[in-house]
């Protein structure tokens, strides 16, 4: 996955770092994000962040706005360039795409709950950020349908869900209390062993 990464990249012009900023830009929207937050997510420092940014800023490929919970501070969004690049570099051949389309369904429902488990407890060591998944959501109700095909419920949308459309990463995302996470991790656990 690295390779292609580089790959996309490289394609569009970027760097991985710099793809990685913008295809996190573009999926939080119009709102923008501060630096100290993008830095947080892809687990690198702010100054990488921010050369980063102004090399995207040079390219067109993102915005710097007035944060609007700050007006002190400086949110960056993507552009619209921006997004048309991140949509050229998914559109690049990936290997990976193929490995996991050869998994049956079920496979690869088994592979998402594995990687689910082993993200949240890197995240729980403090190896890695905080990932944006359902399991940490405040509005992940796990297992509320117990023996259904969508035993799991989003409180946002006010729909169940099934484990196949578990998220890493959502645009909704909020995290849930230390408590109430771990509450929903051994609910969650118990429904998928």
């Amino acid at each position: 996955m690295r390779t292609e990464a580089w790959t996309a990249a490289d394609v569009i012009g970027l760097n991985p770092t710099q793809l990685q900023i913008l295809i996190f830009l573009v999926g939080r929207g119009k709102a923008g994000m501060r630096v100290k937050q993008i830095a947080a997510h892809l687990g690198v420092s702010q100054p990488t962040v921010t050369d980063s940014i102004n090399a995207l800023t040079r390219k067109g490929f993102v915005e710097k706005l007035a944060d609007p919970s700050d007006a002190r501070a400086v949110a960056v969004a993507a552009t619209a360039e921006g997004e048309a690049a991140v949509r050229r570099a998914g559109m690049i051949a990936s290997a990976t795409d193929a490995a996991f389309a050869s998994l049956s369904t079920l496979e690869q429902e088994d592979l998402l709950l594995h990687l689910v488990k082993i993200i949240r407890t890197l995240q729980a060591s403090g190896a890695i950020p905080e990932q944006r998944m359902c399991v940490n959501c405040r509005y992940f109700q796990p297992n509320a349908y117990p023996g259904s095909k969508e035993p799991h419920h989003c409180a946002f949308v006010n729909a169940p869900f099934g484990q196949a459309d578990l998220r890493i990463d959502c645009g909704e995302y909020e995290t849930a209390d230390a408590s109430s996470q771990a509450a929903a991790w051994k609910i969650f656990n118990r429904g998928t062993a």
